[in-house]
């Protein structure tokens, strides 16, 4: 009995899956408040299955690259019930989490601003290469490399940016992450202690340019 947690980005995804069978999901669009709106949304996905959180064996939660703030949130959230529990917490990373959209080859990429992407490529759920941040350009190549004008999907809000980079390539630009998968991932991994992703350094900087984050 697996409960599956996405919070990294434009979406809050909750889902909770009795081996491959879904007993219950919700998905709310949505570009801040994950924090208020997870725990609420993890209890009544939990009614909805009509299971109590002591029946629950495993926690999954996305850890990023995505929202500094909302990946916390997750994060956070995850550890504590997992702790609360006394049942493994399990990361999965945002950009895998979309890649399980599609099948064969598929290039998950996430809008990092600055002119820049998160990704990461997969082969019939295999990673490629591990996640990273890079330019636009510099993605674009990537891809033409590892791709060599197999048939492609790419996922993510930054599919679209290197639409020109595959042409053909079949494009889906979810939300977030769906919850579903989380769980599903978060089942086939072995425990570790859970640690959000960072690719880059966050944006904000306390007075004096000292990093929050360090």
């Amino acid at each position: 009995m697996v409960l599956g947690l996405d919070t990294c980005l434009s979406a809050c995804s909750v889902a909770v899956l009795d081996g491959e069978t879904v007993l219950a999901h919700a998905s709310e669009t949505m570009a801040r408040g994950h924090q208020e709106r997870l725990a609420p949304m993890a209890q009544a996905v939990m009614a909805q299955a009509g299971i109590g959180f002591d029946r629950l064996q495993r926690i999954g939660a996305t850890v990023g690259p995505g929202s500094f703030t909302g990946l916390r949130v997750g994060v956070a959230f995850a550890k504590g019930l997992g702790s609360a529990l006394g049942v493994p917490a399990v990361g999965v990373g945002s950009l895998e989490a979309l890649a399980a959209e599609a099948s064969g080859m598929v290039a998950a990429a996430i809008d990092a601003r600055r002119d820049q992407l998160y990704l990461q490529v997969f082969e019939d759920g295999q990673p490629l290469m591990a996640p990273d941040v890079l330019p636009v350009g510099t993605a674009a190549a990537r891809l033409a490399e590892l791709a060599m004008g197999r048939a492609l999907t790419l996922v993510g809000s930054g599919a679209p940016l290197l639409a020109d980079a595959a042409p053909g390539a079949h494009i889906l630009t979810p939300d977030g992450c769906d919850a579903r998968a989380v769980a599903r991932l978060a089942a086939a991994k072995p425990a570790a202690p859970m640690r959000p992703l960072y690719l880059r350094a966050p944006d904000a900087k306390l007075p004096g340019g000292i990093d929050p984050w360090s």
